[in-house]
């Protein structure tokens, strides 16, 4: 149950997260989810998209440089302690989370946790075990 991820290094200037933007709106691509961290010289923009081939494709277009990897998406009630359920169902398992993000709109009782595991299908074994809705790429949003 994987779910294919766009990531983009981005140099940390105005401008660049706008380009992309425009470059992935031009081509008809709606981004779902995203993720933005920066240090101080550049960005990685992680993107959950409706058309992975059609990004990457546009991106290429204009010279941007990008990457796809598999993630992992977990449903979860859209209330305090959610992550916490996910997290103690890992414990013990020898799963380590390298990154997340989450998506949950206002009027939804549920969210969506995007995770990077260093063992992903030890992970998700374990989440599915423990009765917990790992979501298929059809799935997300």
């Amino acid at each position: 149950m994987k779910i294919p991820q766009i990531s983009v290094f981005l140099e940390n200037k105005a401008g660049r997260l706008a380009h992309i933007t425009q470059v992935l709106r031009d081509a008809g691509v709606n981004i779902l989810a995203l993720s933005l961290a920066d240090t101080s010289d550049f960005g990685i923009l992680r993107l959950i998209v409706d058309n992975i081939e059609q990004a990457k494709e546009a991106l290429a277009g204009e010279s941007i440089v990008s990457m796809v990897n598999d993630v992992t998406a977990v449903e979860v009630d859209n209330r305090p302690g959610g992550l916490a359920a996910i997290l103690d169902a890992l414990e013990g398992c020898g799963v380590n989370v390298e990154y997340m993000y989450a998506f949950a709109e206002h009027s939804s009782q549920k969210a969506a946790l995007i995770f990077r595991f260093d063992h992903p299908e030890a992970a998700v074994q374990r989440l599915v075990e423990k009765g917990i809705s790992v979501m298929s790429s059809g799935q997300v949003f």
